[in-house]
């Protein structure tokens, strides 16, 4: 038998709407990074970047477990000396609620090449609305 793999112009991508109303961040996450990776097929070879486009809506809606509303803490360097700045998990989803979904699947992608070319593919809304109707994105069930 010989393993077949797909070619650039092969690779067919579909788009996923999730609902993340309710779900814990980091099983999500898991499951969106597979989906985005293109672990979910059948054609999946960790070389090649076969994975779909995901849309994530009620990214404000999802559920932290515990007590890390208050003690998660989110970091950001400005760049210049003393510029690091550290916010709690609470204001992080007032001010900015798609950076606690998009932060927790970036942080199952490799840092690597093809893992910033991944992480493009993933769209993330506060709200349940998204701009990408025209794509016919298909409802993704989470198994969390």
């Amino acid at each position: 038998m010989s393993t077949t793999f797909l070619k650039e112009s092969e690779i067919q991508r579909a788009w996923h709407v999730v609902d993340a109303a309710g779900k814990p961040v980091g099983r999500l996450a898991a499951e969106v990074a597979d989906v985005l990776r293109g672990k979910h097929k059948p054609t999946y070879a960790p070389h090649v970047d076969n994975g779909d486009f995901v849309i994530v809506i009620n990214a404000e809606k999802v559920y932290l477990s515990g007590s890390k509303e208050e003690k998660k803490i989110y970091k950001h360097y400005t760049g210049y000396a003393n510029g690091l700045k550290e916010y709690k998990a609470s204001f992080v989803r007032e001010r900015n609620p798609e950076r606690i979904v998009r932060q927790a699947v970036w942080g199952m992608i490799p840092r690597t090449r093809q893992g910033r070319q991944v992480i493009r593919r993933l769209k993330v809304y506060a709200g349940s609305e998204h701009q990408h109707q025209a794509q016919q994105p298909q409802p993704f069930e989470l198994s969390c």
